[in-house]
């Protein structure tokens, strides 16, 4: 039986604007085991990427806040450390992959200063151990030449290659945790599938878990076990991959899958299904469901309340009236 590794428990975190306060993540709950990969898929403005700063709290204050909740992290509640704690899990026992390889790297220090810093700092390595150390893990996700690559600046590799060198920083001292935002954003396909390929590898060979951000429901296929698919702040479905895809039970989910490109149909000269609207600003929620203004299957009730998380079969749950 595996142990739970992160287990978050109503997790909520704000912004304040002048327009008002944003709940970006408004109570979420998930548990991710040891060695596994949980996806958390959904659009753009959906809260995903607060989430995953939420729970190694880089949340810029202000302003943004972590309200409340629990995030037990290996025994520990990491709302409970201090700064100087925080500081020795983070890049160490948790690391990050950031959305933009671009903007993540630092475009004025050689990609090996900035590789081996992570020696420096977690393994008090001296400054020539800790460039051969950064040596290995480019050659560990695949850069050729890393004796020469370690010279280079941000701005000299491809996209491909900087997102390998977010890899290697972020594999540098073996984390039982990776959040991973957006790893194949903006790569063509062969790319993609080589990082996910390299990703999942190094899990193999680490052992660790992996907290997987996307849009893309063919990544969430690829590379994760279970899913949690995000809306609005919170999660309204959460199963293995194998149940989301067989049997998507939220509107939103179905929506989500019903606008991916199906090859072999023969319908593939057809308009590609959408989902109408957007998803709404969470500083004036609808009252009731959140999905309500863009669902096709929308009652009385999902005017009146905001419907429970409810188990509907095994560990599939959803949050939508259809069920409750």
């Amino acid at each position: 039986m595996n142990r739970s590794l992160l287990d978050i428990r109503d997790l909520f975190t704000q912004f304040t604007t002048d327009k008002g306060v944003v709940r970006a993540v408004d109570g979420i709950s998930f548990t991710l085991e040891a060695g596994q990969t949980m996806g958390v898929v959904g659009e753009s403005g959906c809260g995903k990427t607060v989430l995953a700063l939420s729970i190694i709290r880089l949340i810029p204050q202000p302003p943004g806040k972590i309200v409340s909740g629990n995030i037990i992290f290996n025994g520990r509640d990491l709302l409970r450390l201090t700064e100087a704690e925080l500081r020795t899990i983070r890049g160490k026992e948790i690391s990050m992959i950031f959305q933009e390889p671009m903007t993540a790297l630092n475009p004025v220090f050689r990609i090996g200063n900035q590789i081996a810093e992570v020696y420096r700092l977690h393994r008090n390595l001296p400054k020539k151990d800790a460039l051969r150390q950064a040596v290995e893990s480019l050659r560990q996700v695949g850069i050729a030449a890393p004796e020469k690559r370690i010279l280079d600046y941000p701005h000299q590799l491809s996209g491909g290659m900087r997102q390998r060198v977010m890899l290697a920083m972020a594999m540098a001292c073996q984390p039982l945790l990776m959040l991973a935002d957006e790893p194949t954003t903006a790569l063509d396909v062969t790319i993609q599938a080589q990082i996910l390929d390299l990703m999942k590898e190094l899990k193999r060979q680490a052992g660790m878990s992996i907290l997987l951000i996307t849009h893309d429901l063919g990544v969430i296929a690829e590379a994760a076990q279970t899913v949690g698919v995000m809306y609005a702040g919170v999660l309204v479905e959460f199963a293995s991959v194998r149940d989301l895809f067989t049997n998507p039970l939220h509107p939103y989910t179905v929506g989500l899958m019903e606008a991916v490109p199906k090859i072999g149909t023969g319908k593939e000269d057809h308009k590609l299904a959408a989902i109408a609207g957007s998803v709404p600003t969470m500083i004036s929620a609808p009252r009731g469901c959140r999905f309500l203004d863009r669902c096709v299957r929308a009652m009385d009730i999902c005017v009146e309340k905001e419907p429970l998380m409810i188990d509907v079969k095994g560990s599939h749950r959803v949050k939508c009236w259809l069920y409750g």
